[in-house]
């Protein structure tokens, strides 16, 4: 954490490479989506005042590559609340690697309640 970011570094190996270099696409969605939908979880929990965080799913989200990821070293993830609403936060994020932002995402992520099908699947 730093201030309201929750933050983390990820290394990519081999098999998570596009073509030579550089970090696939896919990987580069799941890792902001997951790292999305926990800070989601955590600021939900911090405003509701909870001893632990509720289970969260993906309403949507929108990422941007906005130029290629390179594959050398950690790459770090950076995602703040920009709303929250009840059970919804939205929330904004960034990818970047080698000192430059090479993605982005910003998305809306909702807590479920027991019965729904995601509820505490992970």
């Amino acid at each position: 954490m730093e201030g309201d970011l929750v933050v983390a570094d990820w290394t990519p190996e081999d098999h998570h490479q596009a073509f030579p270099g550089v970090l696939n696409g896919g990987i580069i969605g799941a890792l902001l989506d997951c790292h999305s939908n926990w800070t989601a979880a955590y600021h939900l929990m911090k405003a509701q005042g909870a001893d632990s965080p509720p289970c969260t799913v993906t309403a949507d989200y929108a990422i941007v590559l906005k130029r290629p990821t390179p594959m050398a070293g950690p790459v770090h993830l950076s995602a703040k609340p920009v709303d929250i609403q009840g059970d919804r936060a939205v929330i904004e994020a960034t990818l970047t690697a080698g000192g430059k932002v090479t993605a982005t995402c910003r998305g809306t992520f909702v807590a479920v309640k027991e019965g729904h099908p995601a509820y505490h699947r992970w």
